[in-house]
């Protein structure tokens, strides 16, 4: 069994052109649609994904469902709804020989990263599961863009010669011809889009890179505690506090064994962890990909 996730954006060709061509077998289909954006992009977007149903139905003979992510710019939460969608769809075959295949083509940046960062980071996990996990991208022929413009070029040409005219007497003559000039004036100075927009707070989006190695069982509850209660002033507050909660003494073996975990989960190892040095001492706290690996496996 073959299961594509597929998030819908502006693309048609790209998202089904490839699986009909190279003749893949595609027996489920999961459409993403996003929530977000003006009333225009939505409703595009959803005409497109009714589009794409249909087609994969009738063309590769695959069930569909359409999944919606209410906000297309939460990196976080896209991460967390991949991570969970993924292994659901590895884990729906009891035989376990489902494949995932993940089409990054479309959607907006942050949605396709994070499909492609949870899909890295099972693969790291599910070492045993990782020839059946796919990421993958389609190259277009060609971009309809420059071809929009220079259409628009030749329209304002003709309403120009329209409205020289004099046996053409109409306003509406007139204001295409500048809402045309304006459109591609804007184009021609900044391209396909305009403007930064801030997303909770900032205009950056980043992008954490998960790790390329598995996390082990003590480390797990490291990571689960940093997630719970935040900052440590200190590797051996944190310890303090493992111990308590594994009701384990407190010895200079058991601190040696947190702050050798510590380091492997740190930036020199794997990347869940970071510290900034005070003092004599390390406060010690998750870092983004840390963040995010705690908030995809907190219902595990």
């Amino acid at each position: 069994m073959q299961t594509h996730i597929v998030p819908v954006g502006f693309d048609y060709d790209r998202l089904i052109a490839p699986l009909v061509r190279e003749q893949l077998d595609v027996d489920r289909v999961v459409l993403l649609e996003g929530a977000v954006g003006s009333e225009a992009n939505v409703e595009y977007s959803q005409n497109l994904a009714s589009k794409l149903e249909q087609d994969f139905q009738n063309l590769l003979g695959a069930t569909t469902e359409r999944f919606v992510i209410e906000d297309v710019y939460d990196y976080d939460e896209a991460f967390e709804q991949a991570y969970a969608l993924i292994n659901t769809e590895l884990d729906r075959d009891e035989a376990g020989d489902n494949e995932v295949w993940v089409n990054i083509s479309a959607m907006p940046r942050t949605v396709s990263f994070a499909f492609a960062t949870a899909a890295h980071s099972i693969m790291v996990e599910r070492e045993e599961d990782r020839n059946r996990i796919h990421t993958y991208y389609t190259v277009p022929e060609k971009y309809l863009e420059t071809e929009l413009a220079e259409e628009l070029r030749t329209q304002i040409e003709l309403l120009e010669d329209l409205q020289t005219d004099e046996s053409v007497a109409d306003e509406r003559v007139t204001k295409r011809l500048d809402s045309a000039r304006q459109l591609l004036s804007e184009f021609d100075e900044r391209g396909t889009t305009i403007g930064a927009k801030e997303i909770g707070g900032s205009h950056i989006v980043e992008l954490p890179v998960a790790s390329f190695r598995n996390v082990k069982p003590f480390e797990e509850v490291i990571l689960f505690t940093l997630g719970e209660h935040g900052e440590f002033e200190s590797v051996s507050e944190l310890a303090h506090q493992l111990a308590r909660e594994l009701g384990e003494e407190y010895t200079d073996s058991f601190r040696s064994k947190v702050i050798y975990n510590v380091d492997r989960l740190g930036p020199g190892g794997k990347g869940y962890i970071e510290q900034e040095q005070h003092g004599n001492s390390h406060r010690t706290r998750l870092s983004r990909i840390g963040a995010l690996w705690v908030r995809a496996h907190s219902d595990d």
